[in-house]
């Protein structure tokens, strides 16, 4: 797929690749990330997306042969908005410019997405034995697992690594997809986002190395992970309503019987309501029992037609086939 024969790949049908990378203070590694995947697929075109950057990481961009694109507003999502707003692809490879995945299987990855009619291949990381998992803390491991179970149970899937900084989309995903988020919380937006719309998606093992030596994270394990359970939050307010005020309806209603039984005892006994203020809080929680759940199936037909616009709008962009059937036939 990323030999000479595409070389040509705006005449013979072959898709366009973008490599593109979220960049913040990423001087010392943005320079190794370009020049790794270059020699793995010499045909791509590379897009640094510099988020305010105060070292060199526009210049070493350059230097290594990329377009550089400024990012005024803070925040990885800032970002992902941006890419899929300014780059002309039919297939993008999101990487964190940190040098930490592996770009050795990004052949393989392309060509099975394209075989397959994948939207999304997600890179679930797998540990370098050589870097003794120094570069990947306790902590952040239990918490993409925890916050990828509750996902997963929530929307559907089985990725295992919900956070990964490595993903290639389908041109069909980018102008689909509405990016709200601003920082790292992105990671699962995008994830849910093909969960919605059912897309066809794929998760492969990628290497995951050790940062180079004076390089360093801006990930905060607290601050980040409270920020990912707010979006989950949000998202399932918007994307699953009735999952969650069906789930305050039922609550509530618990609470209304736990604290009315006492009063109906008492009524069925001696046929007097002797708490009266009781039997109101109970019978008001219980209204506020059904109230959530109409307010659940309200949202969730607001939610089902926000689906089908995005559908929609997924839909209008061609699949693998017809852009490859359509570009073979204008070099024709």
């Amino acid at each position: 797929m990323c030999s000479d024969e595409v070389r040509k790949d705006n005449l013979d049908g072959k898709p366009h690749i973008a490599l593109v990378l979220p960049c913040h203070n990423e001087e010392k590694t943005v320079g190794l990330v370009i020049d790794e995947f270059r020699i793995v697929c010499p045909n791509l075109s590379f897009h640094v997306f510099d988020n305010n950057s105060t070292d060199k990481t526009a210049d070493v961009a350059r230097a290594h042969g990329a377009f550089v694109h400024k990012v005024a507003f803070q925040g990885k999502g800032n970002v992902v908005r941006r890419i899929f707003a300014d780059v002309e692809a039919d297939i993008y490879v999101m990487v964190d410019g940190d040098a930490t995945y592996d770009a050795s299987q990004l052949v393989a990855h392309v060509k099975e997405m394209i075989d397959c009619q994948i939207d999304m291949v997600l890179g679930a990381r797998v540990i370098d034995v050589s870097s003794n998992g120094v570069h990947y803390r306790v902590g952040h491991r239990i918490g993409n697992k925890i916050l990828t179970a509750t996902a997963m149970m929530v929307f559907g899937g089985g990725f295992s690594d919900m956070l990964s900084g490595y993903r290639i989309f389908s041109r069909r995903y980018a102008k689909s997809f509405a990016a709200h988020s601003h920082g790292f919380e992105t990671e699962t937006e995008l994830t849910i986002h093909a969960l919605e719309l059912r897309m066809p998606c794929l998760e492969v093992p990628v290497k995951y190395r050790t940062r180079p030596q004076g390089s360093q994270s801006k990930l905060s394990t607290y601050r980040d992970g409270v920020r990912i359970l707010r979006t989950i939050f949000r998202l399932i307010m918007t994307e699953r309503p009735f999952f969650l005020f069906g789930l305050i309806s039922i609550m509530l209603s618990i609470l209304s019987i736990v604290i009315g039984l006492p009063v109906v005892y008492d009524y069925v006994r001696t046929g007097l309501v002797p708490r009266l203020p009781t039997a109101v809080l109970s019978m008001g929680v219980m209204l506020s029992a059904l109230l959530s759940f109409v307010c659940g199936i309200l949202l969730d037909q607001v939610a089902i037609g926000r689906r089908e616009v995005k559908h929609l709008c997924y839909l209008s962009y061609p699949g693998f086939d017809n852009f490859l059937v359509s570009r073979c036939a204008r070099s024709d």
